[in-house]
Order: structure tokens, then C-alpha cells, then sequence
């Protein structure tokens, strides 16, 4: 059997855009509730204008994941030699897969993810750091503090309040 290479080119290229596509869709911004972006599907995700502006909850995103995850998952969701990049983890991970981990910890033969479920500063935050961590996988803002940032709205602000008590 003589393998088409032209054919198995456009298979391949399809492919591509097809998971390409798949990711657009998964990212971009169907609503916005005044406190942070949403998909098609109602799951949190990040809202980035065309100057790089970041919004909010990305940008809290990046705070509170350099103040309680970074230790073990290394800057910037890049990994460490102990701890998974979490920035490629959320790219595979279902939303409520992720939710479940942070509050409930996971151990497995090599490895121990603490429960952070009593942890207000995750558990008040854990939506945006999804958001930080989706942008990061996804390419849409690169390694360190995002250069520019939304201001925090005041139902954002109102929201935080209630959550921390």
C-alpha cells in the first residue's frame, strides 16, 4: 500500500485546525458578568483587549497564584521538579476536574496535592486563577507580571469582600 503524503499533509492540517478551533472556542468570551469573563459553556475564562490589556480576574489570577501555588508548580505555571506545569494541566483538565483537586488535594504514589478547601485565599480566588492558568496554556500572556491590567470592578470587589467575610 503506497501512502499518500499529499492526503496525510491535509488529514494533518485539518486536525490542527480543527483542535485549534476547539481551543478558541473553549477560551473566548461569551458573557461577562461584571466580576469576570465566561465561555459559551459558563466557565470562567480570561478576557485579554488587543493592547494586552489583562482583566482583573486574570490579573488576580497571577497575584494569588504566585502567593499560595507557585512554591510547588514553579513561576508562572511552568512546573518544578516536584509539581506539574499547571499551565499545561488546565489545557487538558476539565473545569470541574480542577475545582475539585484545589479543594480536595489528590495523592497519588509519587506526589501530594494538599487540600486548599478551607484556604479563603484560594477557594475565594480559585476562578481566577483557573484564569490566569488558561491564559498562560493557551499563549495569550506570556511569563511574568501582565504589563498592563483592567481596574477591579466594584461588584468584583464586593464579591471578594463577601467571600473573604
Amino acid at each position: 500500500m503506497r501512502l499518500n503524503v499529499s492526503l496525510l499533509a491535509a488529514a494533518l492540517m485539518t486536525v490542527g485546525t480543527l483542535a485549534v478551533a476547539a481551543q478558541d472556542a473553549d477560551t473566548a468570551v461569551a458573557h461577562d458578568d461584571g466580576i469576570r469573563a465566561y465561555n459559551a459553556d459558563d466557565i470562567p475564562t480570561f478576557n485579554i483587549a488587543e493592547d494586552g490589556t489583562v482583566d482583573w480576574a486574570t490579573f488576580s489570577g497571577f497575584r494569588r497564584y504566585h502567593a499560595e501555588c507557585h512554591v510547588c508548580h514553579g513561576p508562572d505555571g511552568e512546573g518544578s521538579t516536584y509539581a506539574p506545569a499547571l499551565k499545561n494541566s488546565v489545557m487538558r483538565m476539565d473545569y470541574y476536574d480542577f475545582l475539585e483537586v484545589v479543594a480536595s488535594g489528590r495523592a497519588s504514589s509519587n506526589s501530594v496535592m494538599p487540600a486548599f478547601g478551607t484556604n479563603q485565599n484560594v477557594m475565594c480566588y480559585v476562578e481566577d486563577i483557573w484564569t490566569y492558568l488558561r491564559a498562560r496554556g493557551s499563549g495569550a500572556i506570556d511569563r511574568g507580571r501582565p504589563a498592563k491590567r483592567a481596574d477591579k470592578p466594584e461588584a468584583y470587589a464586593e464579591a471578594e469582600a463577601q467571600c473573604m467575610g
